[in-house]
């Protein structure tokens, strides 16, 4: 009765919402271990499905992989989109809290996402990659278009690296909070825009 019961309820999932848990499983596992030290199978076991449904969603595991990088790259883009007509020094802030809010909501997925770039595998290390051009693209157009940074970014032909290195900077500061920092969120959003700003601002 109780197995009845318990297809029942994998059968009300939607394909999406089975995705998305799979997903969910994924980032967390992901971000507790080495890419090479996960299993396919303890997804599959963590989900209640069987392995021949997961790779139905992910024929291999670096597809799967690559899809949990790519889900937290839309989900943080999305998050901090650029706002047109808003000074670049409103949406850092702006931006900031809303990026570590989610920091601390899907830390798993976060964790998950930076180590994407310590994987074995190019295919996936060219994903995260290019989340973080994206990312990078992102940035500088705020920059560009803010009145008072805007010429001072536009004279400095190191800005891409220097946004490079303040992303790199930015990820390194929220895994350090997450490991128990006692800055609070407020303080490593103030600590994250002063170093941007103090590339940038003239």
């Amino acid at each position: 009765m109780a197995a009845n019961q318990g297809e029942r309820a994998r059968r009300r999932l939607t394909t999406e919402e089975r995705r998305e848990q799979l997903l969910a499983v994924g980032a967390r596992l992901f971000s507790e271990s080495p890419y090479d030290d996960v299993w396919i199978e303890q997804v599959a076991e963590i989900a209640g499905v069987s392995r021949g449904l997961l790779y139905h969603y992910f024929p291999t595991k670096r597809d799967f992989f690559a899809a949990v990088v790519e889900r937290e790259s839309e989900r943080m883009l999305r998050m901090t989109a650029a706002v047109p007509g808003v000074p670049a020094r409103d949406q850092l802030a702006a931006g900031l809290d809303t990026f570590l809010a989610y920091v601390e909501t899907h830390a798993h997925g976060f964790r998950a996402f930076h180590r994407a770039d310590a994987a074995g595998d190019q295919a996936v290390r060219r994903v995260y990659q290019r989340s973080l051009a994206a990312q990078e693209r992102q940035i500088l157009a705020v920059l560009a278009e803010d009145p008072e940074l805007g010429p001072v970014a536009q004279a400095r032909p190191d800005l891409r690296l220097a946004v490079r290195g303040w992303l790199a900077f930015t990820t390194a500061v929220c895994l350090e909070w997450l490991r128990g920092s006692d800055l609070t969120r407020q303080q490593v959003r103030d600590l994250c825009a002063r170093a941007l700003l103090g590339v940038v601002a003239p």
